[in-house]
């Protein structure tokens, strides 16, 4: 290693920025760190599902060239071409050839809706902010027509390989509400078709439980281990030969790695084989992967954050000569929007080993396994809408420092009186 680290960062999502400033704030000059991304703007994605009902999409952008000039975090604006562990050289697209001593890939997660033959043509999907308006232009077809006295069947669909159905969950509760409000609601039958075993599987039997209660007084049909083989024009296939026609279909395709890397260890949807608590990659010393880009089954901003945190601290730990001790520790942190409440979940998992249900809730760990309903959580929603963004537009990590300690202290507060 030279005598001052070079650290170099893929991504610009939460668990590169996080690592980045996180990085600085506590080792100051004793690292040289940059960035490369192939964008110049950080995407608040958590907030794109307001998109659909009317949200600005460009509210959800954060410049990346100020705070990181601010945090003397050179930027490489560019697409990694390849990655050199031997040599420890990435190379971009554009022939730049960086090195580094510590490398962190954080590159997130893509989307493949063609993994379904027919849902590219067919159906809206979510992921991007552009894609939500996409959503929007079908909601809003289905709320004239239901105003116009016609029937409208909207099907919210997860395949399977999707990481995390969180968001199309909040989506499907936010729509019912705002059918509802706009007086359009008792002409929509809202379907819900998921390949998982139980509602929002990752997340234990609680939240099964919530959602569950949620459909059935909402009046949605939910429906769990329907695994879609195609889609074609109002109507979706299933594995065991049934269909279920639609007017809408919104669905949130299979997850792949947003880059591959060839010359890292992955699975075979490109995500990198990693140590759970160091999210160092396989065989390869100097290389973390924190958040999406990694093979830890869920894909979420909380855990991202955590992930970037024991990146951080392994790289401290080992700058300055020290055991590394503070890991990754998966419990995972929600807050799920629905328009007039929302479900806040605290869930501590494990990794099962087995493919169909790769993460389960953690045994004996009912004291920190807390899942609560109320329109109060809406206000944590919104505070981490404000807050990340906020953060990171200041060169700030969002897991670090008073602003969080102030925040988990008020989190933790309302759990304790808000959820069980």
């Amino acid at each position: 290693m030279t005598a001052t680290p070079r650290v170099l960062v893929l991504g610009g999502g939460f668990a590169a920025l996080e690592s980045a400033f996180l990085l600085r704030m506590r080792l100051h000059d004793d690292v040289d760190i940059s960035l490369v991304c192939d964008r110049d703007q950080f995407v608040f994605r958590p907030n794109t599902i307001y998109v659909p009902f009317g949200a600005d999409p460009d509210s959800l952008l954060v410049d990346l060239r100020a705070p990181l000039h601010k945090r003397s975090i050179p930027f490489h604006e560019g697409r990694v071409a390849d990655v050199d562990t031997d040599a420890k050289l990435v190379a971009l697209e554009d022939g730049q050839r960086l090195a580094y001593d510590k490398l962190i890939v954080a590159t997130g997660a893509g989307m493949r809706p063609d993994e379904i033959p027919g849902l590219s043509e067919h159906a809206s999907t979510i992921w991007t902010a552009d894609s939500m308006l996409g959503v929007r232009a079908a909601f809003e077809r289905v709320r004239d027509a239901a105003l116009a006295g016609t029937d409208q069947r909207v099907l919210f669909l997860v395949p399977p390989n999707n990481k995390c159905s969180g968001p199309l969950y909040e989506i499907v509760f936010m729509l019912e509400t705002w059918l509802r409000r706009a007086g359009a609601h008792d002409r929509v039958r809202i379907t819900w078709s998921t390949y998982e075993h139980s509602f929002i599987q990752a997340f234990g039997p609680r939240l099964h439980e919530v959602v569950t209660a949620e459909f059935a007084e909402r009046g949605i049909d939910g429906h769990v281990e329907e695994v879609v083989t195609e889609v074609r024009a109002g109507e979706v296939a299933y594995a065991d030969g049934s269909t279920r026609e639609f007017d809408e279909l919104i669905a949130f395709p299979p997850y792949v790695a947003a880059v591959d890397y060839g010359g890292l260890p992955t699975d075979d949807r490109g995500f990198v084989h990693t140590d759970l608590h160091s999210r160092l990659a396989e065989d390869c010393d100097d290389v973390y992967v924190p958040g999406d880009a990694g093979d830890f089954p869920i894909k979420q901003a909380f855990l991202a954050f955590l992930q970037a945190d024991a990146v951080a601290n392994h790289i401290m730990a080992e700058v300055h000569g020290r055991d590394f001790t503070e890991g990754f520790d998966p419990v995972s942190m929600c807050i799920m929007e629905m328009f007039d409440k929302a479900v806040f979940a605290q869930v501590p998992v494990e990794l099962t080993g087995d493919p169909a249900m790769p993460v389960r809730v953690r045994p004996g760990a009912d004291d920190d396994y807390k899942v609560g309903v109320s329109p109060v959580w809406r206000l944590g929603k919104k505070m981490l809408g404000m807050t990340v963004p906020m953060r990171f537009h200041s060169g700030e990590p969002f897991h670090a420092g008073t602003a969080w300690q102030v925040m988990d202290v008020g989190i933790k507060g309302m759990s304790g009186v808000l959820a069980d």
